[in-house]
């Protein structure tokens, strides 16, 4: 039961932690997820999710509201939003002020991704207390909602205090800035987005638990939100999974020689996401690993293809698939990744070709009559011809 979602209007993007190993520049590093952010506006993939991280060396990004405003000057139509922002680590009067600031400048193409944080060094090094987190996060989401819907706040927590507080500007997009939980597999996340009817970034949706999850993910934000008086709509889950897409299944195997396993070994010592595998063994191992159990797609347009729709009918319908954005490939091999999803992916789930597909069968199944006709015609120009001809030697023209 997709609940009368749309498939052929699902959305594409990426969200970007981002991932950069150690030996990279890291000025350059940054300067190429910007370019990235260009390659992927003129392709027209729709959004781009911008994360929040402090420690663990590889995810560079301290400030995603920094990143998009520079990101969005270089860019036309794509959307930005926070990927998330750790509420535990910020102010809501600041970050709200912040976030209103930025859909101004961006002119609408600002959104609010929220979470608890991810890496549990952040955690540790803000000083927060790990049991803490999420209820500080729920705290926060309570005062920032109606902040943006420019209402006054006063609250007193034993983190943060409001007074008579407000924010000086409304939102640019009305009624506010479109604002999405970050969910895993516990329903914590979808039951906070249904309290204040926002929308859901599932950021583990092809791990194995995240996969399961998805149904019960559905089901507590679609209750939550009623309880609440608040929608739940398909067209606001965005889920997240990672892929890398070739033009062969050998060509995207060969691409990973260059940062998969990096990438696996951090988050086997680092992060916090299962993937299934260690990155200390055979690199075809590891790819046999990630691919075996779903987390991954590591091959062509058409396994991705496949992954998509294995995720539609596991969840029941959603708006938008985001790549979780990894630094597997190199530079030129991730661009083309990008481009063979916007020529090949996208265009079969929005159906942007079936008109063409039903105007070539409509072509050749009359081909024989319209054939026969243009057949007809040029014989009857010949005859014209001819006809003329004698008509001129007989001197009656």
């Amino acid at each position: 039961m997709d609940d009368g979602v749309d498939r052929s209007a699902m959305r594409f993007g990426v969200f970007l932690a981002p991932f950069h190993e150690t030996r990279e520049n890291p000025t350059l590093a940054l300067s190429r997820d910007l370019a990235l952010m260009e390659h992927l506006d003129r392709l027209g993939f729709d959004e781009a999710w911008i994360g929040e991280h402090h420690s663990g060396g590889l995810e560079i990004i301290a400030s995603p509201e920094v990143f998009i405003a520079g990101a969005a000057e270089r860019t036309r139509n794509i959307r930005f939003g926070t990927g998330v922002a750790s509420l535990p680590y910020h102010h809501p009067l600041v970050l709200a002020d912040r976030m209103i600031q930025l859909d101004h400048q961006t002119r609408g193409r600002t959104m609010f991704g929220v979470g608890a944080g991810a890496l549990p060094s952040d955690v540790h090094m803000m000083g927060r207390d790990p049991m803490r987190v999420r209820g500080m996060m729920e705290e926060s989401l309570d005062a920032l909602m109606p902040l943006l819907r420019g209402e006054i706040v006063s609250a007193k927590t034993d983190w943060f205090t409001l007074r008579d507080a407000r924010c000086q500007l409304p939102c640019y997009t009305r009624p506010h800035l479109e604002v999405a939980v970050a969910v895993t597999t516990s329903p914590a996340g979808a039951k906070l987005a249904g309290k204040h009817g926002a929308g859901i970034l599932s950021i583990s949706a092809t791990s194995e638990q995240g996969f399961e999850a998805l149904a019960a993910t559905w089901d507590a934000w679609r209750t939550v939100a009623s309880m609440h008086a608040k929608s739940a709509e398909r067209t606001r889950w965005r889920l997240v999974g990672p892929a890398h897409v070739a033009e062969t299944r050998e060509q995207a195997r060969a691409n990973m020689r260059f940062g998969l396993q990096p990438w696996l070994r951090y988050f086997n010592r680092v992060g916090a996401l299962p993937v299934a595998t260690t990155g200390q063994g055979s690199l075809d191992e590891d790819v046999d690993a990630m691919i075996a159990s779903g987390l991954a797609v590591i091959g062509t347009p058409d396994d991705l293809i496949r992954q998509i729709e294995r995720l539609w009918a596991q969840s029941g319908g959603f708006g938008c698939w985001l790549d979780f954005a990894h630094n597997w490939a190199d530079v030129e091999a991730t661009r083309r990744s990008y481009e063979l999803i916007a020529r090949f992916v996208i265009p079969h789930f929005r159906q942007s070709n079936r008109q063409r597909v039903d105007a070539l069968e409509w072509a050749a199944a009359n081909r024989a009559e319209f054939i026969g006709r243009r057949t007809d015609a040029v014989q009857h120009e010949v005859r014209k011809w001819k006809a003329e001809q004698e008509l001129r030697e007989s001197g009656a023209m």
